[in-house]
């Protein structure tokens, strides 16, 4: 599987992982977070863990057990540390604890290098028997409700260090903080290159025609990735170009609001055959590819957003992205350059006019968009700094990784 990625990945981060692996081989390595179905860790996870055993690591990944009581107290959580107004309460707090004390009488914890990742199973650090524990953070914490931080906090500051997808997403700790944007993997089912018979195959099974221009979200249906306003982008645009709407996504298992906003944007939706909403089962990756190989203009209007995986997925199929100026989509659309980021429903309709009025300009940002994913937000990538992290961890800065 690594030798798939010569040619891929920058040949630099090939020859880190080689080395970091050489160094960690055998070490036990877990990760654990709240889900295996539905979202950009559990991509992400999927595909790192094969790739952490070639380099001869003990890689593992275990996930947290909890009912729809629990979940309701961690969407609150999650909600409130990316700004909304939530109240938890002290019951709420003892809940979400008493959980994770039953996960950890269940999961080994025993490994020389644990990453826990995000708040749902934040608490689990109370059980440490060994190894060096970082808490990864996945998302948009520059404006939590303090309470709530200042809450979940009295957990994270007993890692060993933390890790930040962007800078601005950093809390004051006092213990080491990294920062490893999220990454997309270049060979897995959701970003390889697909045949015709391939397109076709999803484009018939979604009765999708190609004869318009096709603008397109791939997101979670949830109220932070906007698509309410999406669809009212779209309505503006629609008043002078003739073209589709496509919202697609699938539910995560540890998301209780996802079937509501659904309803939501159908409601909102209705009455326009020229909108589709594609709630797609868990793992449908290919059908996922073909609809950002095909779609002419692709927004992530995100109004909080940790990072956005399907913007680098996106700008991987050569596409210039429209994304909401928030959290981590900043780091990967370069204004003007690899694709537009927007503040409003209005800059969103200006953008993809602007887009599909210029098809030479898209074409070139969607080249420029490719290359800088390559450069910076492949999985070789992330798993290089997220190895670099332990390794720095365990030497204590006294070691150099020797050539």
């Amino acid at each position: 599987m690594f030798s798939q990625y010569v040619g891929v990945s920058p040949k630099s981060d090939l020859i880190l992982l080689q080395m970091l692996g050489a160094k960690l081989s055998q070490r036990s390595y877990l990760h654990i977070n709240s889900t295996r179905a539905g979202g950009g860790v559990v991509e992400i996870l999927q595909r790192m863990i094969p790739i952490l055993r070639e380099l001869g690591i003990d890689a593992r990944w275990e996930v947290i057990e909890g009912d729809s009581k629990f979940f309701d107290i961690t969407k609150k959580i999650h909600n409130a540390l990316q700004g909304n107004a939530e109240i938890i309460t002290d019951e709420m707090w003892q809940y979400h604890f008493k959980i994770n004390r039953q996960n950890a009488e269940k999961i080994n914890l025993e490994a020389d290098a644990v990453v826990i990742h995000d708040p749902q199973p934040a608490p689990l650090v109370e059980f440490k028997k060994t190894g060096s524990w970082m808490w990864r953070c996945h998302i948009d914490l520059s404006n939590p409700q303090i309470g709530v931080w200042d809450y979940i906090s009295q957990y994270c500051e007993k890692y060993d260090a933390a890790i930040f997808s962007v800078a601005k997403f950093a809390r004051a700790m006092t213990i080491d903080q990294y920062i490893a944007a999220p990454s997309i993997d270049p060979i897995s089912e959701k970003n390889r290159d697909l045949t015709e018979e391939e397109m076709n195959e999803t484009l018939k099974k979604f009765q999708i025609q190609t004869d318009r221009p096709i603008i397109l979200q791939v997101s979670r249906f949830d109220r932070f990735k906007d698509p309410i306003g999406v669809i009212a982008a779209y309505r503006i645009v629609k008043k002078y170009n003739d073209c589709i709407l496509i919202l697609a996504g699938s539910p995560a298992t540890d998301d209780p609001e996802g079937e509501a906003v659904l309803k939501e944007v159908k409601e909102f939706a209705a009455g326009d055959p020229d909108i589709y909403i594609l709630l797609l089962p868990p793992f449908s990756d290919r059908d996922i590819n073909v609809l950002q190989r095909i779609a002419t203009v692709i927004l992530q209007k995100s109004l909080r957003e940790g990072f956005g995986l399907t913007v680098s997925e996106s700008m991987w199929k050569g596409k210039a992205v429209i994304g909401g100026a928030t959290g981590g989509i900043p780091l990967q659309i370069v204004h003007g350059i690899t694709g537009f980021l927007v503040h409003s429903i209005e800059g969103a309709a200006f953008r993809i006019r602007q887009l599909l009025s210029n098809p030479e300009m898209s074409k070139r940002m969607g080249e420029n968009a490719k290359e800088y994913v390559r450069k910076n937000f492949l999985i070789t990538r992330q798993i290089r700094d997220y190895l670099s992290i332990w390794y720095s961890m365990e030497s204590k800065g006294k070691g150099i990784l020797e050539l």
